[in-house]
């Protein structure tokens, strides 16, 4: 195992492309790091260069404290899994697996005692027989893992492993893989676009976007204090609802207002930051958990109700995701709320949603995205 550290890491590509701007990131001995974000936030890139497939522009990548940027991929110590398994057709699920320790010369014992322990952990001994074309896509995932752990590597990659398999079998082994990385201990940099998956496999996720790190945490920590607006958007399915609101001083304290709609802001914090800003009545980014959100009843009073037109909604046979524009103090904004299944109301129909008094405001200055609660 080892500690891998980027420091101030870039990749610009001969057209003038930052693919990666000033990375700063830490792998601990043993951690599952998750790299998170859309595709082109160079997450891919980042995975490629630790592995040297990509030559690095500027900054440093260590491994262990020692400098490895110009240190060819053989002699990193690096395995990697890729989105496509790259499995050899003709060559059994054994001779797959212990390819590359052939390759690098080690005794047909050593090499046969090596495959089958890893086969054992990956439970494959049934398939060491067969070959690729008779796999299964779970099966030819874990074929992929078992080659590159045979290595006993310091630094173990994954780049979207499990991108390639259908819904369903997706889950299933993702929660398999999950159990699998904790069990071996290896430290590990996994490349996601799916929020599901890094949220549920890494012990920190880092979120990435335009070739930056907007913020590294564990997945409550993202999803309960975004760093700014964009991870708030990005963390969350379905995404936080952002709306631009004014913000008011009631006498008894501040409000946020959406529309006709006004909410306290009860978080002492965050009122502060709103109280200390140099603008009186100045506009304030604010986020909703669709889940916060319900239907009102009679004693829900006006101004915690959304009213709007009904925009979209999806029947998910237990729950019913609904979205309805409101008026926002910039034009309209678009609502959605992740409710309890129950009368399905039309597109274009009127709609109200109850802002229940608990719910969490998330407030974001509207210049810089960044978060206005801590």
């Amino acid at each position: 195992m080892a500690t891998l550290e980027l420091s101030d890491v870039t990749k610009i590509y001969p057209n003038g492309q930052a693919a990666v701007d000033g990375l700063d990131l830490t792998v601990e001995d043993g951690e599952t790091l998750m790299l998170l974000g859309p595709s082109g936030c160079g997450k891919s890139t980042t995975l490629r260069m630790v592995a040297g497939l990509e030559a690095v522009t500027g900054g440093d990548v260590r491994l262990d404290g020692q400098r490895i940027n110009d240190t060819p991929p053989k002699d990193r110590d690096v395995a990697m899994v890729f989105q496509n398994y790259a499995l050899y057709p003709h060559l059994t699920v054994e001779q797959n697996i212990g390819l590359c320790l052939r390759v690098a010369g080690k005794s047909r014992r050593e090499v046969r005692d090596r495959v089958q322990a890893i086969a054992r952990l990956l439970e494959l001994e049934a398939l060491l027989d067969q070959t690729p074309a008779t796999l299964s896509g779970g099966q030819s995932q874990r074929v992929a893992i078992g080659r590159a752990l045979v290595r006993e590597p310091r630094l173990f990659l994954l780049d979207e492993p499990l991108s390639a398999l259908d819904a369903k079998l997706r889950v299933r082994t993702r929660a398999d893989l999950g159990v699998l990385l904790k069990r071996l201990g290896v430290t590990t940099m996994y490349v996601t676009h799916d929020q599901n998956e890094a949220m549920s496999l890494g012990d920190r996720v880092a979120v990435l976007n335009g070739g930056r790190v907007e913020q590294v945490g564990t997945s409550q920590e993202l999803y309960s204090t975004p760093a700014n607006v964009f991870v708030a958007g990005f963390v969350g399915s379905p995404a936080m609802n952002l709306l631009r609101a004014n913000v008011v001083d009631r006498g008894d304290g501040l409000a946020v207002t959406i529309g006709s709609t006004q909410l306290p802001v009860t978080d002492a914090r965050t009122a502060a930051r709103l109280a200390a800003r140099e603008r009186a009545d100045t506009d304030v980014i604010v986020g909703i958990r669709p889940e916060q959100l319900g239907l009102p009843d009679p004693t829900t009073p006006p101004e915690r109700r959304l009213r709007g037109e009904v925009t979209m909604v999806e029947a998910l046979g237990s729950e019913l995701v609904v979205g309805i524009s409101v008026p926002t103090a910039v034009g309209h904004g678009d609502v959605v709320a992740r409710l309890k299944m129950g009368p399905i109301p039309h597109v274009g129909s009127t709609m109200e949603l109850a802002v229940p008094d608990d719910t969490v405001l998330y407030v974001f200055d509207p210049d810089s995205g960044a978060t206005l609660m801590s």
